[in-house]
Protein backbone atom coordinates (compact mmCIF):
# COMPACT_ATOMS: atom_id res chain seq x y z
CA UNK A 1 0.00 0.00 0.00
CA UNK A 2 0.73 3.58 -0.88
CA UNK A 3 2.83 5.79 1.60
CA UNK A 4 2.16 9.43 2.02
CA UNK A 5 5.44 10.51 3.43
CA UNK A 6 5.33 13.69 5.69
CA UNK A 7 8.23 15.88 6.56
CA UNK A 8 9.25 14.53 10.14
CA UNK A 9 9.50 16.51 13.12
CA UNK A 10 12.67 16.77 13.79
CA UNK A 11 13.29 18.46 16.85
CA UNK A 12 14.02 21.74 18.58
CA UNK A 13 10.80 23.19 18.02
CA UNK A 14 11.61 23.11 14.24
CA UNK A 15 8.08 24.22 11.91
CA UNK A 16 9.40 24.32 8.61
CA UNK A 17 12.31 23.86 5.88
CA UNK A 18 13.57 24.24 2.46
CA UNK A 19 14.43 21.19 -0.10
CA UNK A 20 17.95 21.92 -0.77
CA UNK A 21 18.38 18.77 -3.23
CA UNK A 22 16.36 15.47 -3.83
CA UNK A 23 18.71 12.59 -4.10
CA UNK A 24 15.70 10.27 -5.95
CA UNK A 25 12.89 10.87 -9.36
CA UNK A 26 10.44 9.53 -9.24
CA UNK A 27 10.12 5.99 -10.48
CA UNK A 28 13.57 5.20 -8.35
CA UNK A 29 13.79 2.31 -6.12
CA UNK A 30 14.69 3.30 -2.50
CA UNK A 31 15.68 0.90 0.38
CA UNK A 32 14.35 1.67 4.20
CA UNK A 33 16.39 4.20 5.63
CA UNK A 34 18.01 5.18 2.31
CA UNK A 35 18.94 9.52 1.94
CA UNK A 36 16.03 10.76 -0.03
CA UNK A 37 16.43 14.38 0.22
CA UNK A 38 18.47 17.06 2.29
CA UNK A 39 16.39 19.68 3.97
CA UNK A 40 17.65 23.05 5.22
CA UNK A 41 16.39 23.97 8.80
CA UNK A 42 17.38 25.75 11.48
CA UNK A 43 20.92 26.37 10.51
CA UNK A 44 21.47 22.82 9.42
CA UNK A 45 20.68 20.53 6.88
CA UNK A 46 19.04 17.38 8.21
CA UNK A 47 19.28 13.79 5.60
CA UNK A 48 15.96 12.57 5.69
CA UNK A 49 15.74 8.71 5.29
CA UNK A 50 13.25 6.83 3.50
CA UNK A 51 10.37 5.05 5.89
CA UNK A 52 10.37 2.32 3.45
CA UNK A 53 11.45 0.19 1.10
CA UNK A 54 9.32 0.60 -2.49
CA UNK A 55 9.37 2.83 -5.57
CA UNK A 56 9.24 6.66 -5.21
CA UNK A 57 5.95 6.97 -6.76
CA UNK A 58 5.40 10.95 -6.32
CA UNK A 59 7.26 13.68 -5.43
CA UNK A 60 5.11 16.80 -4.16
CA UNK A 61 7.69 19.76 -3.95
CA UNK A 62 11.04 21.17 -6.00
CA UNK A 63 13.83 22.55 -4.32
CA UNK A 64 14.08 25.57 -3.04
CA UNK A 65 11.16 25.28 -2.05
CA UNK A 66 10.13 25.40 1.99
CA UNK A 67 7.92 22.50 3.51
CA UNK A 68 6.21 22.59 6.96
CA UNK A 69 6.78 19.86 9.36
CA UNK A 70 3.73 17.23 8.34
CA UNK A 71 3.15 18.34 4.89
CA UNK A 72 3.55 15.67 2.45
CA UNK A 73 6.59 15.45 0.65
CA UNK A 74 6.54 12.34 -1.34
CA UNK A 75 4.60 8.88 -1.72
CA UNK A 76 6.62 5.84 -1.78
CA UNK A 77 4.98 2.43 -2.52
CA UNK A 78 4.86 -0.73 -5.05
CA UNK A 79 6.14 0.05 -8.94
CA UNK A 80 2.76 1.04 -10.86
CA UNK A 81 0.52 1.24 -7.85
CA UNK A 82 -1.76 4.14 -8.44
CA UNK A 83 -0.78 7.21 -6.48
CA UNK A 84 -3.42 8.23 -3.61
CA UNK A 85 -5.37 11.36 -4.23
CA UNK A 86 -3.44 14.31 -1.74
CA UNK A 87 -5.26 15.66 1.47
CA UNK A 88 -6.73 18.74 0.66
CA UNK A 89 -6.35 19.30 4.22
CA UNK A 90 -3.25 18.68 6.32
CA UNK A 91 -3.05 18.87 10.02
CA UNK A 92 -1.04 22.28 10.83
CA UNK A 93 2.14 21.67 13.41
CA UNK A 94 2.18 23.42 16.53
CA UNK A 95 5.68 23.58 16.97
CA UNK A 96 5.42 20.72 19.41
CA UNK A 97 8.54 18.29 19.28
CA UNK A 98 5.94 15.81 21.21
CA UNK A 99 3.10 16.18 18.50
CA UNK A 100 0.36 18.50 18.16
CA UNK A 101 -1.49 20.71 20.43
CA UNK A 102 -5.51 21.13 20.06
CA UNK A 103 -6.56 24.41 19.04
CA UNK A 104 -8.04 26.91 21.49
CA UNK A 105 -11.92 26.32 21.18
CA UNK A 106 -12.00 30.05 19.55
CA UNK A 107 -9.83 29.09 16.92
CA UNK A 108 -11.58 25.51 15.16
CA UNK A 109 -11.25 25.60 11.79
CA UNK A 110 -14.66 26.74 10.60
CA UNK A 111 -15.99 26.95 7.27
CA UNK A 112 -14.38 28.66 4.65
CA UNK A 113 -15.46 31.94 2.83
CA UNK A 114 -14.05 33.19 0.04
CA UNK A 115 -14.26 36.53 1.69
CA UNK A 116 -11.70 38.50 3.24
CA UNK A 117 -12.60 39.55 6.84
CA UNK A 118 -10.70 42.13 9.81
CA UNK A 119 -10.44 40.26 12.75
CA UNK A 120 -11.28 43.06 15.74
CA UNK A 121 -11.32 43.15 19.52
CA UNK A 122 -11.99 39.77 21.05
CA UNK A 123 -13.04 38.25 18.08
CA UNK A 124 -9.40 38.03 16.75
CA UNK A 125 -8.95 34.46 15.48
CA UNK A 126 -5.51 33.26 15.36
CA UNK A 127 -3.10 30.28 16.53
CA UNK A 128 -1.37 30.72 19.60
CA UNK A 129 1.98 30.25 17.76
CA UNK A 130 0.67 33.41 15.74
CA UNK A 131 -0.26 35.04 18.69
CA UNK A 132 3.24 34.46 20.48
CA UNK A 133 4.77 36.08 17.08
CA UNK A 134 2.50 38.84 17.12
CA UNK A 135 3.62 39.53 20.78
CA UNK A 136 7.61 39.36 19.91
CA UNK A 137 7.13 41.56 17.28
CA UNK A 138 4.52 44.27 19.69
CA UNK A 139 1.88 44.15 16.71
CA UNK A 140 -1.34 44.62 17.32
CA UNK A 141 -3.47 41.72 15.83
CA UNK A 142 -6.67 43.76 15.75
CA UNK A 143 -5.03 46.02 13.00
CA UNK A 144 -4.28 42.94 10.80
CA UNK A 145 -6.94 41.73 8.40
CA UNK A 146 -6.76 37.82 8.07
CA UNK A 147 -6.52 36.31 4.88
CA UNK A 148 -7.35 32.25 6.23
CA UNK A 149 -11.11 31.06 6.67
CA UNK A 150 -12.99 33.13 8.61
CA UNK A 151 -10.50 36.05 8.71
CA UNK A 152 -7.84 34.14 10.82
CA UNK A 153 -4.69 35.58 10.90
CA UNK A 154 -2.07 33.64 9.59
CA UNK A 155 2.10 33.94 10.65
CA UNK A 156 2.89 35.42 7.04
CA UNK A 157 0.16 38.22 7.41
CA UNK A 158 1.78 39.15 10.79
CA UNK A 159 4.98 39.46 8.85
CA UNK A 160 3.61 41.27 5.89
CA UNK A 161 1.88 43.87 8.05
CA UNK A 162 5.68 44.88 8.61
CA UNK A 163 7.42 44.36 5.43
CA UNK A 164 7.34 46.04 1.95
CA UNK A 165 5.05 44.73 0.06
CA UNK A 166 5.65 43.46 -3.81
CA UNK A 167 3.70 45.38 -6.86
CA UNK A 168 1.86 42.72 -8.06
CA UNK A 169 -0.37 42.74 -11.15
CA UNK A 170 -3.44 40.11 -11.44
CA UNK A 171 -3.66 38.77 -15.14
CA UNK A 172 -6.04 36.68 -16.51
CA UNK A 173 -6.75 32.98 -14.64
CA UNK A 174 -5.94 34.32 -11.62
CA UNK A 175 -2.26 34.50 -11.89
CA UNK A 176 0.03 37.24 -10.29
CA UNK A 177 2.58 39.10 -12.01
CA UNK A 178 6.00 40.48 -9.64
CA UNK A 179 7.23 43.59 -11.28
CA UNK A 180 10.26 43.32 -11.89
CA UNK A 181 10.96 47.31 -11.22
CA UNK A 182 9.93 50.23 -8.92
CA UNK A 183 9.67 54.08 -9.46
CA UNK A 184 13.95 54.26 -10.18
CA UNK A 185 14.85 51.50 -11.75
CA UNK A 186 14.95 47.31 -11.64
CA UNK A 187 14.69 44.90 -8.49
CA UNK A 188 14.84 41.66 -7.99
CA UNK A 189 12.76 39.64 -5.38
CA UNK A 190 14.75 37.59 -3.20
CA UNK A 191 12.92 34.81 -1.02
CA UNK A 192 14.69 35.78 2.64
CA UNK A 193 14.92 31.77 4.33
CA UNK A 194 17.08 29.10 5.21
CA UNK A 195 19.94 30.83 7.25
CA UNK A 196 19.09 33.75 6.56
CA UNK A 197 15.49 33.71 7.21
CA UNK A 198 16.64 32.19 11.07
CA UNK A 199 19.47 35.07 11.34
CA UNK A 200 17.07 37.90 10.58
CA UNK A 201 14.63 36.23 13.84
CA UNK A 202 17.41 35.94 15.73
CA UNK A 203 18.46 38.91 15.71
CA UNK A 204 15.53 40.88 15.50
CA UNK A 205 15.08 38.88 18.70
CA UNK A 206 17.95 40.24 20.32
CA UNK A 207 17.21 43.33 19.75
CA UNK A 208 13.35 43.60 20.91
CA UNK A 209 14.90 41.61 24.42
CA UNK A 210 17.85 43.14 25.48
CA UNK A 211 19.85 46.87 26.07
CA UNK A 212 22.40 45.98 24.01
CA UNK A 213 25.98 48.24 23.96
CA UNK A 214 28.87 47.57 22.27
CA UNK A 215 32.33 49.24 23.85
CA UNK A 216 35.63 48.85 21.42
CA UNK A 217 39.07 48.87 22.34
CA UNK A 218 42.29 47.49 20.77
CA UNK A 219 44.77 44.63 22.29
CA UNK A 220 48.71 44.44 21.04
CA UNK A 221 49.33 41.30 20.01
CA UNK A 222 52.96 41.40 19.21
CA UNK A 223 53.89 38.68 21.38
CA UNK A 224 50.77 36.25 20.82
CA UNK A 225 52.30 36.54 16.90
CA UNK A 226 55.34 35.41 17.87
CA UNK A 227 54.11 32.82 20.23
CA UNK A 228 51.61 31.38 17.80
CA UNK A 229 53.97 31.22 15.07
CA UNK A 230 55.93 28.93 16.97
CA UNK A 231 53.18 26.78 17.99
CA UNK A 232 51.87 26.85 14.61
CA UNK A 233 54.65 24.94 12.93
CA UNK A 234 54.36 22.60 16.14
CA UNK A 235 50.67 22.14 15.71
CA UNK A 236 51.52 21.62 11.83
CA UNK A 237 53.34 18.15 12.32
CA UNK A 238 50.20 17.02 13.89
CA UNK A 239 48.53 17.93 10.73
CA UNK A 240 46.38 20.79 12.86
CA UNK A 241 45.87 24.18 11.29
CA UNK A 242 46.58 26.64 14.37
CA UNK A 243 44.94 30.10 14.08
CA UNK A 244 44.40 32.84 16.47
CA UNK A 245 40.90 31.63 17.18
CA UNK A 246 42.12 29.04 19.70
CA UNK A 247 44.22 31.27 21.72
CA UNK A 248 41.55 33.86 22.10
CA UNK A 249 39.24 31.34 23.28
CA UNK A 250 41.42 30.09 25.69
CA UNK A 251 42.02 33.96 27.12
CA UNK A 252 38.09 34.77 26.72
CA UNK A 253 37.54 31.39 29.32
CA UNK A 254 39.44 32.77 31.80
CA UNK A 255 38.19 36.20 31.61
CA UNK A 256 34.52 34.75 31.96
CA UNK A 257 35.77 32.85 35.14
CA UNK A 258 36.73 36.36 36.34
CA UNK A 259 33.48 37.48 35.43
CA UNK A 260 31.09 35.08 35.64
CA UNK A 261 27.91 37.30 34.95
CA UNK A 262 29.46 37.43 31.16
CA UNK A 263 28.29 34.18 30.87
CA UNK A 264 24.39 34.67 31.49
CA UNK A 265 20.82 35.12 30.11
CA UNK A 266 18.19 36.96 31.28
CA UNK A 267 14.87 35.03 32.19
CA UNK A 268 11.84 37.01 33.22
CA UNK A 269 13.01 39.11 36.44
CA UNK A 270 16.38 36.30 36.86
CA UNK A 271 19.47 36.05 35.86
CA UNK A 272 20.53 33.02 35.22
CA UNK A 273 24.37 32.46 35.58
CA UNK A 274 25.60 29.64 33.18
CA UNK A 275 28.43 27.06 35.22
CA UNK A 276 29.31 25.42 32.35
CA UNK A 277 31.77 26.80 29.57
CA UNK A 278 30.45 26.44 25.72
CA UNK A 279 31.71 28.39 23.36
CA UNK A 280 30.26 30.07 19.96
CA UNK A 281 32.39 30.58 17.07
CA UNK A 282 30.66 32.31 14.11
CA UNK A 283 31.81 30.71 10.97
CA UNK A 284 31.09 32.71 7.35
CA UNK A 285 29.85 30.19 4.77
CA UNK A 286 28.04 31.23 1.37
CA UNK A 287 24.41 30.48 2.97
CA UNK A 288 24.97 32.52 5.85
CA UNK A 289 26.45 32.43 9.24
CA UNK A 290 26.42 29.63 11.43
CA UNK A 291 27.64 29.70 15.16
CA UNK A 292 29.10 25.92 16.03
CA UNK A 293 29.52 25.84 20.06
CA UNK A 294 32.52 24.23 21.16
CA UNK A 295 31.39 22.48 24.32
CA UNK A 296 33.50 22.23 27.41
CA UNK A 297 35.99 24.72 26.72
CA UNK A 298 38.01 24.56 29.97
CA UNK A 299 38.56 20.79 29.58
CA UNK A 300 39.75 20.99 26.12
CA UNK A 301 43.83 21.90 25.42
CA UNK A 302 44.85 24.29 22.84
CA UNK A 303 45.79 22.03 20.13
CA UNK A 304 42.30 20.64 20.74
CA UNK A 305 40.06 23.69 20.56
CA UNK A 306 42.65 24.36 17.27
CA UNK A 307 41.15 20.87 15.83
CA UNK A 308 37.53 21.07 17.16
CA UNK A 309 37.22 24.97 15.52
CA UNK A 310 38.33 23.34 12.05
CA UNK A 311 36.66 20.51 11.92
CA UNK A 312 33.34 22.71 12.51
CA UNK A 313 34.59 25.04 9.60
CA UNK A 314 34.45 21.94 7.29
CA UNK A 315 31.14 21.12 8.31
CA UNK A 316 29.55 24.42 8.19
CA UNK A 317 30.75 25.08 4.76
CA UNK A 318 29.70 21.92 3.66
CA UNK A 319 26.38 21.93 5.19
CA UNK A 320 26.76 18.78 7.64
CA UNK A 321 26.90 20.29 10.85
CA UNK A 322 24.73 18.94 13.19
CA UNK A 323 21.87 20.96 14.95
CA UNK A 324 23.31 20.02 18.76
CA UNK A 325 26.44 21.46 17.84
CA UNK A 326 24.71 24.84 17.69
CA UNK A 327 22.84 24.17 21.09
CA UNK A 328 23.95 24.95 24.23
CA UNK A 329 26.34 27.87 24.15
CA UNK A 330 26.63 30.88 26.55
CA UNK A 331 29.21 33.21 24.85
CA UNK A 332 30.23 33.95 21.52
CA UNK A 333 32.93 35.08 19.55
CA UNK A 334 32.75 36.36 16.13
CA UNK A 335 35.64 37.67 13.82
CA UNK A 336 35.46 39.89 10.97
CA UNK A 337 39.38 40.31 10.89
CA UNK A 338 39.74 37.41 8.38
CA UNK A 339 37.92 38.99 6.33
CA UNK A 340 39.69 42.66 6.71
CA UNK A 341 37.43 44.67 8.44
CA UNK A 342 38.19 46.48 12.08
CA UNK A 343 35.38 47.58 14.33
CA UNK A 344 31.87 47.03 14.21
CA UNK A 345 28.85 45.97 16.36
CA UNK A 346 28.24 42.00 17.29
CA UNK A 347 24.52 41.51 18.11
CA UNK A 348 24.32 38.95 20.74
CA UNK A 349 23.75 35.56 19.42
CA UNK A 350 20.04 35.93 22.06
CA UNK A 351 19.65 34.33 24.86
CA UNK A 352 23.04 34.80 25.56
CA UNK A 353 23.56 38.22 26.33
CA UNK A 354 27.40 39.20 25.67
CA UNK A 355 29.25 38.51 22.60
CA UNK A 356 33.09 39.44 21.45
CA UNK A 357 33.67 40.54 17.95
CA UNK A 358 37.86 40.29 16.66
CA UNK A 359 38.96 43.22 13.92
CA UNK A 360 42.34 42.52 11.45
CA UNK A 361 45.42 42.30 12.86
CA UNK A 362 47.77 45.71 11.46
CA UNK A 363 51.37 47.07 12.31
CA UNK A 364 50.37 50.12 14.17
CA UNK A 365 53.08 52.63 15.90
CA UNK A 366 52.13 52.88 19.42
CA UNK A 367 54.39 54.74 22.42
CA UNK A 368 56.25 52.57 24.78
CA UNK A 369 58.64 54.27 27.45
CA UNK A 370 58.45 57.56 25.56
CA UNK A 371 59.88 55.46 22.15
CA UNK A 372 57.97 54.81 18.95
CA UNK A 373 57.65 51.22 18.19
CA UNK A 374 56.34 48.98 15.60
CA UNK A 375 53.55 46.71 17.25
CA UNK A 376 50.56 44.20 15.78
CA UNK A 377 47.70 45.51 17.09
CA UNK A 378 44.06 43.66 17.60
CA UNK A 379 40.82 46.10 17.36
CA UNK A 380 38.10 44.06 19.57
CA UNK A 381 34.14 45.14 20.00
CA UNK A 382 32.39 43.51 23.03
CA UNK A 383 28.90 43.77 23.24
CA UNK A 384 26.66 42.76 26.28
CA UNK A 385 23.00 43.28 27.68
CA UNK A 386 23.43 46.25 29.55
CA UNK A 387 20.24 44.69 32.11
CA UNK A 388 23.54 42.67 33.27
CA UNK A 389 26.78 43.96 32.88
CA UNK A 390 27.08 48.13 33.79
CA UNK A 391 29.83 50.04 31.72
CA UNK A 392 32.51 49.61 34.32
CA UNK A 393 32.30 45.68 34.88
CA UNK A 394 31.97 45.57 30.79
CA UNK A 395 35.64 47.38 30.90
CA UNK A 396 37.07 45.26 33.73
CA UNK A 397 36.43 41.93 31.48
CA UNK A 398 38.21 43.77 28.28
CA UNK A 399 40.90 44.83 30.55
CA UNK A 400 41.07 40.98 32.10
CA UNK A 401 41.12 39.82 28.44
CA UNK A 402 43.67 41.94 27.16
CA UNK A 403 46.04 41.24 29.62
CA UNK A 404 45.81 37.17 28.82
CA UNK A 405 46.27 37.82 24.94
CA UNK A 406 48.93 40.57 25.37
CA UNK A 407 50.84 37.88 27.46
CA UNK A 408 49.58 34.83 25.97
CA UNK A 409 52.26 32.53 27.59
CA UNK A 410 49.29 31.05 30.25
CA UNK A 411 47.50 30.09 26.92
CA UNK A 412 49.57 27.42 25.92
CA UNK A 413 49.26 23.86 27.60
Amino acid sequence: MALEFKFPDVGEGITEGTIVKWNVKEGDSVKADQKIADVETDKAVVEIPSPKKGTILKLYHKEGEVINVGEVIAVIGDKGEKVPEKSKEEKRYTGSVVGFLPEAEDEKPAEKKKKVTKSTGDKVKAAPIVRKLARMMDIDLSTITGTGPEGRITEDDVKASVAPVKKEVKTSGGMKKVKKYDFYGYVDHVPLKGIRKITAEKMREAVNNAALVTNHDHVDVTELANVRKKEKEKAAKKKIHLTYLPFIVKATLKAIKKHPYVASSVEGDEIIVKKYYNIGVAIDTPNGLIVPVIKGVDQKKLYDLANEVNNFVEKAKSRKIDLMDLKGGIFTITNIGVIGSTYFTPIVNYPETCILGTGRIEDKVVVINGKMEIRKIMPISFTYDHRVLDGAEAARFMNDLKALLEKPGSLVD
